[in-house]
């Protein structure tokens, strides 16, 4: 069972002012490739699993972007650490239709 809930908005820098789309599209890939459960939000994605992975990927997020040219990257994350469960569903289950 998943201990935890983590919300990461990566904001890249690029160097010559470029789009970030593709830069927040490869940090993305990155989730998807650590097969965590996960959802994405307007302005921020969240991730369920267990927090020393969790946390990983968002260390793994941050070294994609400088390998496709970021010089500087802003993560804000928000972290959930609940030991005896955290699920996404449960906690948005009320609004669901």
């Amino acid at each position: 069972m998943a201990n935890s809930l983590v919300s990461i908005q990566i904001i890249p820098k690029t160097k010559n002012g470029e789009d970030v789309i593709p830069y927040v599209d490869a940090a993305i890939a990155v989730i998807e490739e650590a097969g965590v459960k996960y959802e994405v939000h307007p302005l921020e994605t969240t991730m369920e699993g267990e927090l020393s992975e969790l946390l990983a990927i968002v260390e793994k997020m941050n070294q994609k972007m400088v390998e496709i040219g970021s010089p500087s990257i802003i993560s804000q994350i928000k972290v959930l650490y609940k030991p005896d469960g955290a699920s996404m569903d449960k906690l948005t289950e009320k609004y669901r239709g």
